[in-house]
């Protein structure tokens, strides 16, 4: 059981513990442990799922299977997707280097789909590589249903498995590392800003994703680098947007300054616990409950909060990529679109 702070309604005539949720702080480099909490319980993965998606682009790029001026043409599946934002319609192409950027800067959960379709003909196909990919990397928690992370039940894994499927991609893939550093898309003009504010707010910085469904609550998983230091904190099931920054930054800046120092576990010895199942965060973070829920949370993790030291600095100015975008007429039995026009 998770440890308990308080009490709140969860459901009408019930009661359960506001609690701690999974985090996990990271030597990237030596893949030494310097904090874990809960590190090994199942969890939704909401858009941190992207990471995966990325990583089999990533490979599917390496192999030559396609390259980064191939078409990513939102078919009408890819559009049904829930919360976009993106503002593109069925028919609309970018190239596979800009929908890199847009799902991984603007979480976009379209071109996510999108991109999956490119990559191996069907976001079916796409999921049975990511599978596949967590299985090789010893993911043991992980199962994954789709390409952007929204909800689906049996779409799982833990703060352990992210840290080592970030760990494989950063380390892996410099290459990507600028993306990961970018904090603001534009597509066609229209701005989308990411939702990890440490990539403005905390120095150091270099990646790498949020996530957020109801079920799960927020999510991320943070890199930073500093002086050739570099380390890796997941927080997961946060209540606030606040939380989910001030969380992973008391955790990267403690590691930074030497506060936290190796609790002697490497990032192997930490087992996940494959007899539980995820906690669904649904009526605490999304429903008339929540707020009562928010203030115990509150309680136990203050940062930022009135007069409580916030580990976050002064904003400073956006990294942006720009994305163009152009049209193609989808219909059955249409051919992939052609090149981007000259």
């Amino acid at each position: 059981m998770h440890a308990a702070l308080g009490l709140i309604l969860i459901s009408y005539g019930s009661l359960a513990p506001a609690s701690a949720t999974p985090s996990l702080l990271l030597n990237l480099d030596t893949q030494s442990v310097l904090y874990a909490e809960d590190a090994g319980d199942p969890w939704y993965p909401a858009s941190t799922t992207k990471l995966m998606t990325a990583l089999v682009t990533f490979e599917a790029l390496a192999n030559r299977e396609i390259d980064h001026e191939t078409s990513v043409v939102m078919s009408p599946w890819a559009m049904r997707q829930a919360s976009l934002k993106s503002g593109l319609k069925v028919g609309s192409v970018m190239t596979l280097q800009d929908a890199i950027y847009a799902v991984l800067v603007g979480s976009a959960n379209d071109v996510a789909v999108a991109l999956a379709e490119s990559v191996a003909g069907s976001e079916e196909a796409f999921v049975q590589r990511m599978n596949a990919t967590a299985r090789r990397l010893g993911m043991t928690a992980s199962h994954f249903a789709n390409a952007n992370g929204l909800f689906d039940a049996t779409q799982q894994t833990s703060a352990r498995d992210l840290a080592v499927l970030a760990r494989e991609i950063y380390l892996g893939y410099p290459q990507y590392h600028d993306v990961f550093a970018t904090s603001k898309v534009t597509i066609d003009g229209k701005a989308i800003t990411s939702f990890n504010e440490l990539l403005t707010r905390l120095p150091g910085t270099v990646g790498m994703k949020t996530g957020f469904v109801c079920s799960s609550g927020r999510n991320i998983v943070a890199l930073t680098d500093r002086g050739g230091q570099r380390y890796m904190a997941v927080v997961l099931g946060a209540t606030t947007g606040r939380e989910r920054s001030e969380r992973a930054a008391k955790l990267l800046t403690e590691a930074m300054t030497g506060e936290l120092g190796p609790n002697g576990q490497q990032l192997e010895d930490i087992a996940n616990d494959l007899q539980r199942q995820p906690e669904d965060m649904r009526k605490r973070i999304c429903t008339s409950q929540s707020k009562a829920y928010e203030a115990q949370q509150n309680k136990r993790y203050p940062m930022g909060i009135g007069k409580n030291k916030s580990y976050l600095k002064a904003r400073t100015e956006h990294k942006s990529y720009s994305i163009r975008t152009w049209k193609v007429a989808i219909g059955f039995g249409s051919p992939l679109p052609t090149p981007k026009p000259q």
